[in-house]
């Protein structure tokens, strides 16, 4: 669906995706690895991200998956749909409201709100964003606002 075609109520969804423990341990070893800067990877201290025993001792039944993971999955789903409108005029914010499990399928959402137009003719979508399980229960919140070109 191009932006052209959005409107108000219009929502969109990714394809489901299965949070694994090695989605999880990327995402957490990139962080030394950059830093290092070696071309080795590196991996940081225990985190509630990458090691159980770690997460069990803060309370949770094993690792959960850094929040950013889902902001990234939210992320891509806009530039789908936007492309580079989104990349150089959008602006997203996201609440971290549930931990994502390892094996939890997850899909990112998003729903135009409503759609303004500027004096120069350009849209302006204001949209809601989640991430949901396979039941719809939400995971990550937030918002996004996207100044498009499209006339």
């Amino acid at each position: 669906m191009s932006a052209l075609q959005l409107q108000a109520g219009t929502e969109l969804r990714s394809a489901p995706r299965q949070m694994t423990r090695e989605r999880m341990r990327w995402y957490i070893d990139t962080h030394a690895t950059v830093e290092a800067d070696d071309g080795r990877i590196h991996q940081g201290p225990p985190t509630i991200h990458d090691d159980d025993a770690y997460a069990k001792s803060q309370g949770l039944p094993g690792i959960i998956a850094d929040g950013m993971v889902s902001t990234n999955w939210i992320l891509g789903l806009l530039l789908e749909a936007f492309g580079r409108d989104f990349a150089e005029k959008g602006r997203l914010r996201t609440k971290y409201v549930k931990p994502i499990y390892e094996n939890q399928v997850v899909v990112s959402c998003a729903r135009v709100q409503r759609v303004e137009r500027t004096p120069e003719g350009e849209a302006v979508f204001h949209l809601e964003v989640w991430c949901e399980t396979e039941l719809q229960d939400k995971l990550t919140v937030g918002e996004a606002v996207v100044l498009s070109t499209i006339r």
